[in-house]
């Protein structure tokens, strides 16, 4: 299938508005809508057609709250590794949009799975996580071109998080995803935006 330009302009304006969003509107979110959001993870590439990636929607409050609990802890550790001006910069930054997200996605990695029988992963095992990854991505893409925001929290135990979803012996966490309509849109990533790191040009090297 051939592209017209107005189309590979569109695919290119969804990249550049892709953003971490941690400011959510409480609104629910359209069933119809994540039905399409699940469905375009079926066409993320995976070594091997493994597809190991695995996905529980958290919609119980309990849980939900562990999370949150996971979350104050690991931040609050993380806050040490920084010192006078960085620290009370570090404090200052919205890292998750846990309180307000109306979805929430805990997704896992599954270290060995039956499907693919092993193509491609033998000398390079971390395809895998590489596919799961490649899958968080084409979701969150997704959900830009639908006008939702996606935000990813990583401060998290991801030994905790496996127990407290009580996941298979298996399944390794790999990221947790708030889903919601933003407060607001903004083409300016916030760490860019607050000075902590501004984003540098990706150079591609010659040998």
């Amino acid at each position: 299938m051939q592209f017209s330009a107005d189309e590979s302009a569109t695919l290119l304006s969804i990249l550049r508005w892709r953003r971490d969003v941690r400011h959510f509107r409480p609104d629910p979110v359209d069933e119809a809508a994540l039905e399409r959001l699940r469905a375009t993870m079926d066409c993320a590439p995976s070594v091997g057609n493994a597809r190991p990636w695995r996905v529980i929607r958290v919609d119980d409050p309990a849980i939900r709250a562990g999370v949150r609990a996971n979350f104050n802890r690991c931040n609050a550790e993380a806050a040490k590794l920084y010192t006078g001006d960085k620290h009370a910069e570090y404090l200052a930054l919205k890292l998750a949009g846990l309180d307000m997200a109306p979805v929430q996605l805990a997704v896992f990695n599954e270290i060995d799975p039956e499907a693919g029988h092993g193509l491609g992963r033998q000398t390079l095992p971390e395809t895998l996580r590489q596919s799961t990854a490649m899958a968080i991505y084409t979701l969150w893409l997704a959900a830009r071109a639908e006008n939702l925001g996606l935000g990813m929290v990583s401060i998290l135990d991801p030994h905790d998080i496996e127990a407290l979803l009580g996941v298979p012996a298996g399944w390794e966490f790999a990221a947790y995803l708030c889903i919601g309509h933003p407060e607001f849109m903004d083409d300016t990533p916030l760490l860019h935006r607050t000075g902590w790191q501004e984003n540098a040009q990706t150079e591609w090297l010659r040998r």
